[in-house]
């Protein structure tokens, strides 16, 4: 009898110890916050602008300037670069929009081509002709790849939108319809870019 009082004494206490350790466990793991990605990835940056420049001299596009967005990058990042292909180097970076797709609230990028969607497409796109639209300037553009092809139909359009920040922020930025959307002051940079350019410029949206 003695010996069974003890035995459950042992696994009474046995179970406490482990039910401690597991709960410091938990917490440990519940006060570790993943933090954003907050710029492009360097190595990976360039890379892509080279395969740009690649493709831009085999198609008859712009070989010394273009864009890049990194949707892996945090909406509240600058996630958006003007590149010089001839130097290898960065003009300027900032903030850009990515589509609402089927939840606005939703800070994770869905990608989709179908109209309606309100989504970002993946892909290279070429910048075309400036207008005045609904948001003011903006360029139309011409998807290159299959990922991409109905950008033109579905209206995704580079643009301005006062709401988009010009500073990185630690909070989701405001989404649109589908059109990388940038902060007025920093649009304003990039059209002598494209306005006196030769050649068209290309955007290459990528993940």
């Amino acid at each position: 009898m003695r010996f069974e009082k003890v035995a459950w004494v042992l696994l009474f206490l046995g179970g406490c110890l482990l039910a401690c350790k597991e709960k410091k466990k938990t917490a440990t793991v519940s006060h570790i916050a993943e933090k954003p990605v907050m710029v492009p990835d360097p190595v990976v940056l360039r890379r892509k602008a080279d395969q740009l420049k690649q493709y831009a001299a085999a198609h008859g596009y712009n070989t010394h300037y273009a864009f890049l967005a990194d949707f892996k990058v945090f909406s509240g990042g600058r996630r958006f670069v003007c590149y010089d292909l001839q130097q290898h180097k960065i003009i300027s970076t900032g903030l850009v929009s990515h589509g609402q797709g089927p939840d606005v609230r939703a800070e994770k990028v869905v990608f989709s081509n179908v109209e309606g969607s309100h989504c970002s497409s993946l892909g290279k796109y070429r910048i075309g002709g400036k207008y005045s639209g609904r948001f003011g300037t903006a360029y139309k553009l011409y998807g290159l790849d299959s990922s991409n092809s109905n950008a033109f139909n579905r209206f995704v359009v580079l643009h301005s939108y006062p709401s988009v920040p010009s500073v990185a922020q630690l909070e989701g930025i405001v989404r649109s319809d589908g059109c990388p959307m940038l902060n007025p002051a920093y649009f304003a940079t990039l059209e002598p870019y494209i306005d006196q350019a030769s050649h068209p410029i290309l955007l290459w949206i990528y993940r």
